[in-house]
């Protein structure tokens, strides 16, 4: 996946957000950031546009928000709502959690995600195989160097 151009204020923004983590972030974060869940790779504050997204797993288009208090007036799930609209736009399926439920019940929470992005991941096209460094030794190489010294075209 092609990184976005992000801003120097977003990355800064995203860079103080992962130094004040809440406790329920930290605590995910715990669990997420050693591949624990199925070997899912996943990055905390992420930028994505003009938003930077709690917790995102990009082979499963996963983002996963963690709500605390302020998350209870009208205005912020206004806003919460605009910003799931965009991140769905973008191809993101969006899970949203309370803090409270972090901490309560970190294993259902853990499982939810794990089963989110299982279904996620299903729906995209397997990872290419990257070439091994240093150079050609595969048939595939050898055939395609072979092709070329006869003068035919891939």
């Amino acid at each position: 996946m092609p990184h976005a151009v992000v801003s120097e204020r977003q990355r800064s923004r995203a860079k103080q957000l992962r130094r004040s983590m809440t406790r329920a972030e930290t605590l995910l974060w715990s669990y997420l950031k050693a591949n624990r869940i199925d070997g899912l790779g996943i990055r905390r504050q992420t930028p994505i546009g003009n938003y930077v997204a709690d917790f995102v797993c990009s082979s499963s288009k996963l983002i996963i928000e963690l709500d605390g208090e302020s998350h209870d007036f009208e205005e912020r799930q206004k806003a919460d709502q605009r910003r799931d609209a965009f991140f769905t736009a973008e191809g993101f399926q969006v899970l949203r959690f309370t803090n409270e439920l972090v901490m309560t019940n970190l294993e259902g929470v853990v499982q939810t995600i794990g089963q989110a992005a299982s279904v996620g991941a299903r729906g995209l096209p397997p990872s290419l195989t990257l070439p091994h460094k240093g150079g050609g030794n595969n048939s595939t190489d050898q055939s395609n160097s072979t092709d070329k010294s006869r003068g035919k075209q891939p």
